[in-house]
């Protein structure tokens, strides 16, 4: 059955996505890619100041770091309670409430006199950004026609690492200029807030999927849960969930230290120059992309192995003290990692027929838990062992997600049908 007027069928009954050169298309990529900017930019804006937040508040390295790991705690807990407010409100309605409230919270963490009360606020920042990664792959799959769902994740996934590394080179030299970090993730915030802005205006009225408003909040909590139960039992969802919880937790390791160690000897590089590595990010918003297209035409199951080797080959060459070095082998585990996780991301999204935006709930919930738990674990093992030990962690981390990916996952992107 071909395409027919603005993503229905030729009968004009069914609806079956938009497709790739259309305008819909066009729109939801450029909302969507938008909505990756807004989120990322504010939840990992701070990691490029994380030496002046230490020295600012008087805490500890992997101290500093929790102002990374409550967001993405904060977002991890709240993607399932997210997943469940989209179905009832809409996943336009509730993408656009999640970023509206994590930018006003992002103004609030600045106004915090201590540590202690930035941290709760930025927990509960990453609470409402929640809302978006939650929503976002359910509502790409349903109004996106299958064949070209995983290019427009890929783009998603894009938006994300744009955000990322914006989020980043802003606040890092802004910070370094004025001497103050909070006017550099100031910046972002208002960055953020415009974008939300765009989203919200750019993002096309949901067609794919209509809210349950009208079952019972006990009936739609127990539609969740049974979703998310069955999910849980399916090996092939499994997989894919232990993908983000090891992967996500040694990047953000990588990281979150990789500037303490390139302003440490023997690079002794100042705040605003080591910032300039997360330019990394934009082999992100490449590899993403296009990893979604030749997953389409190969298969996911490997993609994902092929960038996995490629991560692990590349954090091995970090371990070479030279500058050079380390920022090849950064780009190349950047690019790596983004091309696998676009991939399970997107498959997470698209393998079971039912309750997907629990499905993409879990992935991201296992996403931000690998991202706080490791976040703060390699902070502790650069204290005590140095960066040697960090990188042996993550790639050990990253290796072990392969593995699983090998043994468990099939070839085929998508289960028969009866």
């Amino acid at each position: 059955m071909t395409t027919g007027h603005a993503g229905f069928s030729e009968t004009g009954t069914t609806w079956i996505g938009h497709r790739r050169g259309t305008g819909g298309y066009t729109l939801i990529q450029l909302a969507m890619f938008i909505a990756g900017v807004a989120t990322f930019a504010q939840l990992y804006a701070p990691q490029a100041v994380l030496p002046q937040i230490a020295g600012g508040f008087g805490v500890s390295t992997a101290e500093s770091a929790l102002m990374i790991s409550a967001g993405t705690l904060g977002l991890a807990l709240a993607v399932v309670p997210w997943s469940l407010v989209a179905d009832r409100i809409g996943r336009k309605r509730a993408m656009s409430i999640a970023i509206v409230a994590a930018t006003l919270l992002a103004f609030v963490t600045l106004a915090m006199p201590n540590f202690e009360l930035a941290i709760i606020v930025r927990f509960f920042e990453g609470c409402a950004l929640g809302g978006v990664p939650a929503v976002a792959m359910a509502y790409l799959n349903e109004e996106v026609h299958k064949k070209d769902a995983a290019a427009a994740v890929g783009t998603f996934i894009a938006g994300n690492t744009i955000g990322g590394l914006s989020g980043r080179i802003i606040s890092g030299p802004l910070a370094e200029a004025t001497g103050s970090w909070q006017f550099g993730v100031l910046a972002v915030a208002i960055l953020s807030a415009i974008a939300s802005v765009l989203f919200i205006l750019l993002a096309p009225r949901p067609s794919g999927f209509q809210p349950l408003s009208q079952i019972s909040i006990g009936e739609s909590v127990a539609t969740t849960l049974r979703n998310a139960w069955h999910h849980l039992h399916d090996p092939v969802l499994v997989s894919l969930y232990v993908q983000p919880f090891l992967l996500m937790g040694g990047f953000v390791a990588i990281y979150n230290y990789l500037g303490f160690h390139l302003s440490a000897p023997p690079f002794l590089l100042p705040v605003w120059v080591s910032s300039m590595v997360f330019l990394a990010y934009l082999a992100g918003s490449v590899s993403s992309p296009f990893a979604g297209r030749i997953a389409g035409r190969h298969g996911r199951k490997l993609v994902m192995i092929v960038c996995d080797l490629v991560a692990i080959a590349s954090l091995l060459l970090m371990l070479i003290p030279n500058l050079w070095a380390i920022i090849v082998g950064l780009v190349l585990m950047t690019a790596a990692f983004f091309g696998s996780h676009s991939t399970a991301s997107g498959w997470a999204g698209a393998w079971p027929t039912e309750g997907r935006a629990q499905s993409t709930a879990l992935y991201n919930l296992l996403y931000y838990v690998g991202s706080s738990v490791f976040g703060y674990v390699g902070g502790v093992f650069y204290q005590q062992w140095g960066w040697d030990a960090l990188v042996y962690l993550v790639a050990g981390l990253f290796g072990s997600g392969m593995l699983v990916g090998i043994l468990v996952l099939p070839r085929k992107p998508r289960p028969a049908q009866p």
